[in-house]
């Protein structure tokens, strides 16, 4: 007897560093492809959503399904119980990066990853600053070790994009074929 499949569902955390538009893009793009979002975003998230996009909390809340406050640590996706497809942090800020390589659960977004990475489940980092430092380096090498994907959202420019929604675009829908969303569909590559 074959099992019902679960609805697709993914984790998506927002934290302080620029690029809050990739999260929000995330957030939208799931919805459209019909999979189930939970998003955790920090203070420092939705300040950088509010300066960078003109977003208040409740009006980034609304693109999710469900949105969890970082402070809520029995949220459902802090038990490995509750499956997801995946957890993309978008963007990832240096001293989550941080939390998560050195296994500090100190709250749902951190707790979430961790979670994510015990289960064997997809962690996508969007990690975002520059230049890298070596406490950034062995992070991203501590959580890279542990199955997780860094994923710094560098564009791709042998599409020959023209505007920044194209090179936005382009990498979340990378990011959400990563996470095994089938129905995301990056540009490839063609050849010459």
């Amino acid at each position: 007897m074959t099992q019902p499949r679960l609805p697709r569902r993914l984790i998506i955390g927002i934290t302080g560093a620029s690029g809050a538009v990739y999260g929000v893009r995330l957030l939208q793009r799931a919805r459209a492809l019909g999979v189930q979002t939970h998003l955790v975003a920090t203070p420092a998230g939705i300040l950088n959503v509010h300066h960078e996009l003109g977003l208040d909390r409740s009006a980034l809340e609304v693109l999710a399904d469900q949105s969890h406050a970082p402070g809520d640590v029995g949220a459902c996706i802090a038990s490995g119980s509750f499956a997801t497809d995946a957890m993309v942090i978008a963007p990832c800020s240096m001293k989550t990066l941080a939390a998560v390589a050195h296994g500090l659960g100190d709250n749902l977004l951190t707790r979430a990853a961790d979670v994510t990475l015990k289960e064997r489940r997809r962690l996508i980092l969007m990690v975002r600053e520059t230049p890298f430092n070596l406490a950034h380096l062995r992070n991203m090498t501590a959580v890279t070790e542990m199955g997780g994907v860094i994923f710094p959202p560098l564009p791709a420019f042998y599409h020959r994009p023209s505007t920044i929604d194209e090179m936005v675009n382009d990498t979340v829908e990378r990011v959400l074929n990563m996470a095994g969303i089938e129905a995301a569909h990056p540009q490839e590559w063609q050849g010459l």
